[in-house]
């Protein structure tokens, strides 16, 4: 077998690979011996067919595995004596297409090698991690809001009339063209308007009704109701209004804290303010990893495969039209070019990704069964129901394993930078970390 250097341009490789003949007429040989023993053929004995016959037999069909096997051994031991790690998939041609048995094979090998990373002085990054207090203000303001979302109804006043968001406390019946139909009644039922749980058009014609008042409301169940024996018809609902209360927000007591799994009002609060500290904890982490970012962007420079490049900014543009053009949700449109601005950020994500993929391999950073079991998990909690099917497409989707795989590798990457790098702590308020995310979504 011979491997013949045919191009070396950059991060471009080409080589041309010859198998001889004898080579693929050895290994087709190996391949008969080793069959032999368990061939059966009529007027012979089993493991006593002759190789000349056996090779009439299957020698055409074995010589094609024989000469992916070949051309694939070739391969491999040329990037482990070179040390070349293709960028993607290498392209591997015949260039002698009227080849016949008896034939040397000869194959063109093309490819883009990965770059040389530079070593990386970890140390000499500096950061400032963001730190956020929990006040008892802030734990305040969130108590508040936690309050409001148990929210009880007390009545108003017997004259006062109702307003959107109000309780409504109703007998209804329902009629089609004079005639009640089946689910279409109901007594003491607490309706809150604005919640749209009745049928589109029915809440708003309660807002201002008074307790005591009998109104008749008219509405057209949807062309798609469940129900086929009303989709698309016209009802009217005589509605008699026993009761109309306004909302308001749960006392902050015990009891509230015990609505929310917490033993008292103190325990609610101190439960709050770990919840806060954790998300602003969050927030940082996510300015700080953009500093990194930025850092090691400035600290490196190599060449970057065209390849890895191109596909990059395709997929760059592809994402930002469709967040131009959210009504267009399929693959069913004109042919996005590639700007300036889309390989720009293409170069920086390649850069990073190649840095980050090298440091985490010295550093032996690896993703647990665990960690991946976890993120599959959040991502089955998006098809409820479905659970299962997601974690068997997951099994069987190398792709899909990887999506989820990389994130995790990247994060714990950044972590191990985290720990080599010089990071000095600044006490901020909470207006100013939300200045700095708000900062990371212009960019």
């Amino acid at each position: 077998m011979q491997v013949t250097e045919t191009l070396n341009e950059g991060l471009k490789r080409g080589y041309a690979i010859t198998v001889s003949a004898a080579e693929l007429d050895a290994k087709v040989n190996e391949k008969l011996v080793e069959a032999q023993p368990g061939i059966e053929m009529k007027g012979f004995r089993k493991g006593k067919v002759p190789m000349a016959l056996l090779k009439k037999q299957y020698g055409e069909r074995l010589m094609g595995e024989a000469m992916q096997e070949s051309i694939d051994g070739a391969m491999n031991q040329h990037f482990e004596d070179s040390g070349d790690r293709p960028a993607m998939q290498p392209d591997v041609k015949m260039s002698n297409e009227d080849w016949k048995p008896g034939d040397d094979v000869n194959v063109d090998m093309s490819y883009e090698a990965l770059p040389e990373i530079p070593e990386v002085d970890l140390k000499s990054v500096t950061l400032e991690k963001l730190i956020v207090k929990a006040g008892e203000a802030d734990v305040d303001e969130a108590l508040a809001n936690l309050a409001e979302t148990a929210q009880d109804f007390q009545a108003r006043d017997e004259d006062a009339a109702s307003e959107d968001g109000d309780q409504v406390v109703i007998d209804f019946l329902g009629k089609i063209d004079g005639v009640a139909f089946d689910g279409g009644a109901g007594d003491d039922f607490p309706l809150v308007l604005g919640s749209n749980s009745f049928i589109p058009g029915f809440e708003p014609q309660l807002v201002g009704v008074k307790a005591g008042e009998e109104k008749d409301v008219t509405v057209s169940f949807p062309d798609e109701y469940q129900a086929e024996n009303l989709a698309g018809k016209e009802a009217v609902f005589t509605c008699t209004v026993k009761e109309v209360k306004a909302p308001v927000a749960a006392e902050l007591n015990d009891e509230l804290a015990k609505k929310f799994g917490a033993e008292d009002l103190d325990a609610l609060k101190s439960q709050i303010g770990e919840r806060l500290e954790a998300e602003y904890a969050g927030a940082s982490r996510a300015v700080m990893k953009r500093a990194t970012l930025d850092a090691l962007d400035k600290l490196v420079s190599f060449d970057l495969p065209p390849s890895l490049l191109d596909a990059e900014a395709s997929q760059i543009a592809h994402q930002l039209w469709h967040e131009d053009n959210p009504e267009v949700e399929g693959h069913d449109h004109p042919e996005i070019e590639t700007t300036e601005e889309h390989t720009s950020l293409a170069e920086r994500r390649v850069r990073l990704g190649l840095l980050l993929a090298e440091l985490g391999q010295k550093a032996e950073v690896e993703v647990t069964d665990a960690e991946m079991t976890q993120a599959i998990m959040g991502q089955a909690r998006q098809y409820p129901g479905k659970e299962r099917e997601f974690f068997e497409f997951v099994q069987k989707n190398a792709q899909m394993q990887q999506q989820l795989r990389a994130p995790i590798f990247e994060d714990k990457v950044i972590d191990y930078v985290f720990e080599l790098a010089t990071v000095s702590e600044k006490e901020v308020s909470k207006d100013e970390l939300q200045k700095a995310v708000e900062a990371l979504e212009e960019e």
